[in-house]
């Protein structure tokens, strides 16, 4: 599909974008290509296919809520400048 230096320009004002003289010619050849597969794509044969939403069936897998103990909390203190109630104590950010 050919596309014109004018539809590149006003493309380009509704993007924002300041294309220099020499970058027209490349955006034009980008975009006669883009149209050109998105031809192809629209000519592909669709007959007897079924509409679908992924590559799969499965949807909504959750694993199971387990509570565990992750880490020792006297172990996670044992560093801490001040802890209080078991809990880092840190100094007031605000007023």
């Amino acid at each position: 599909m050919q596309v014109s230096k004018e539809e590149i320009l006003h493309i380009a004002k509704l993007a924002d974008l300041n294309l220099k003289e020499e970058e027209i010619e490349t955006y034009m050849g980008h975009l006669e290509e883009i149209l050109n597969f998105a031809k192809v794509v629209n000519k592909a044969p669709i007959d007897g296919l079924e509409e679908s939403i992924g590559v799969n069936e499965a949807y909504n897998i959750f694993r199971k809520d387990e509570i565990i103990e992750s880490f020792n909390r006297d172990e996670l203190l044992q560093n801490a400048k001040e802890q209080q109630q078991g809990m880092f104590k840190i100094p007031k950010v605000i007023n």
